[in-house]
């Protein structure tokens, strides 16, 4: 939704659910290169459009890269999400709290070599002046498979900037 030349910006996408192994790396994950680009108009002309926007830059069949720059554009620099987990040794539950750039270093060898989709179920949009809460639960599928890898629920808070 765009009024003058605002545009919604995510703050932060919380309790995005992650596999543990994302998470839990025996070595240091390689640095993703992501040039910063603006957003497109269509991304961002929406609460819905920049959920829908999210979901489509990290979906992508076996060996396609992800639209890291295309989903960077969505976020505010300072933005973290945060997942939290159960650690498979101790049995506790941790939080793993990545800026978008740790995420995308942590996530895109796997997401790219076995290819992975997330999409919608349904959301709920909460807003309160010129800013929003979205609650949206979503199905992640593994392209090799075709089977169910995740299930969850994403919260955006998003803001006019």
């Amino acid at each position: 939704m765009t009024h003058g030349s605002r545009r919604l910006v995510c703050c932060v996408a919380a309790l995005a659910a992650v596999s543990t192994s994302a998470v839990a790396q025996s070595s240091p994950p390689k640095h993703v290169a992501v040039p910063t680009v603006a957003p497109r108009p269509e991304d961002v002309a929406s609460i819905e459009a920049v959920v829908q926007t999210d979901y489509e830059c990290i979906s992508g069949d076996v060996g396609v890269a992800r639209q890291w720059a295309r989903d960077f554009s969505l976020y505010d620099p300072y933005a973290r999400s945060f997942t939290p987990y159960k650690d498979s040794k101790s049995g506790t539950m941790k939080i793993w709290n990545p800026t978008q750039q740790e995420y995308a270093d942590a996530t895109d060898a796997h997401l790219v070599a076995d290819g992975f989709s997330e999409h919608e179920l349904a959301h709920k949009i909460v807003r309160y002046g010129n800013v929003a809460t979205v609650f949206s639960s979503y199905e992640g599928r593994m392209a090799r498979t075709g089977k169910e890898y995740s299930r969850g629920v994403n919260i955006y808070q998003l803001y006019f900037d």
